[in-house]
């Protein structure tokens, strides 16, 4: 994952490895920042998501979802520049931890929304029964204070949990109306966008997409707003930047454009960079109207090519 701390650099994790660099907005300079501890980089484990304090300027705090030996957990650190590089980040403070982890589908995006509250999508570990357990915190979007107790506001004042019935969520991103959105792997036929709403059921595994007979779902799931064929999308990032939703696709290797009208896509989806870059892993607004995407040929599952993976820039209007 990568996230922005301000300045317009870019703070990249690395799964398998554990370690976040600092690459420079100007001429690409890698510096090395740290790396996280007790990463357990296992099929789909590892380092899944890192996120910058919402209070940066002041706190230096850098937050990262990873994979251990016995769960996935959220930690913060800080960051302190002073320090030699490889040597910048302060010893973890876990702030929640016990999300089952397993083999595939540990989640792992970490996001700060416009309330100031962490945002943490997980996977339901191929458990199918988790997604439907609110007690559980697998295969839910979760909502915490920074200090990863449960956010005011949320549908149970006890729990993180903000809504349930995820598969494998892998992209957030807030609207200029600073509703929510998620993107979602889906199993063999169809991958999701959701508005997610608080305390709403998104159906997994009892419902995969849309009806497709034109009858609604099922009283009590939330449908959504658009499905695609697993081969078109497999979705990971997402970002939203110029009126638009702008999804990275790592099995169908390109970058949907989805124009919102509210809480309606304003026109079909758009494909770009089909094919040319491959697995296309997240995707970031940088906030000048352009975007940061980060390829995903190297985890074992693409097809790698000269210089992969890489970080590309992407003016879009």
């Amino acid at each position: 994952q990568v996230d922005v701390p301000g300045g317009g650099d870019l703070l990249v994790g690395e799964r398998d490895t554990g370690r976040i660099v600092r690459v420079a907005a100007r001429g690409g300079k890698v510096t090395e920042v740290g790396s996280v501890p007790g990463v357990a980089a296992e099929e789909e484990g590892g380092l899944l998501g890192i996120a910058v304090s919402s209070s940066f300027g002041s706190d230096h705090q850098v937050y990262a979802y990873f994979t251990t030996a016995s769960d996935n957990r959220i930690a913060r650190m800080i960051y302190d520049e002073r320090r030699g590089p490889g040597d910048q980040l302060g010893a973890p403070d876990t702030i929640f931890k016990g999300i089952p982890k397993g083999r595939f589908h540990n989640g792992g995006r970490l996001a700060f929304g416009p309330d100031k509250m962490l945002y943490a999508t997980t996977g339901e570990t191929g458990d199918k029964a988790l997604a439907q357990d609110k007690a559980s915190p697998a295969g839910k979007i979760l909502r915490m204070t920074p200090d990863g107790e449960p956010a005011h506001g949320n549908p149970e004042p006890d729990s993180v949990v903000y809504d349930y019935g995820h598969r494998n969520v892998e992209g957030l991103a807030w609207d200029g109306a600073k509703r929510l959105w998620a993107s979602e792997f889906g199993q063999d036929a169809w991958d999701e966008l959701n508005l997610i709403e608080p305390g709403r059921n998104y159906g997994w595994p009892r419902v995969e997409g849309k009806r497709r007979d034109g009858a609604p779902v099922p009283p009590g799931y939330a449908d959504p707003v658009l499905v695609w064929k697993p081969a078109d999308a497999s979705p990971s990032g997402l970002a939203y930047a110029g009126g638009s939703l702008w999804m990275a696709s790592l099995r169908g290797e390109r970058l949907w454009r989805i124009p919102l009208n509210g809480t309606k896509p304003a026109a079909a989806p758009q494909a770009f960079l089909q094919g040319r870059y491959g697995r296309l892993r997240t995707v970031v607004a940088a906030g000048d109207g352009a975007l940061w995407l980060v390829t995903g040929n190297t985890d074992g599952r693409g097809t790698p090519r000269k210089g992969d993976d890489r970080i590309l820039r992407l003016e879009v209007s």
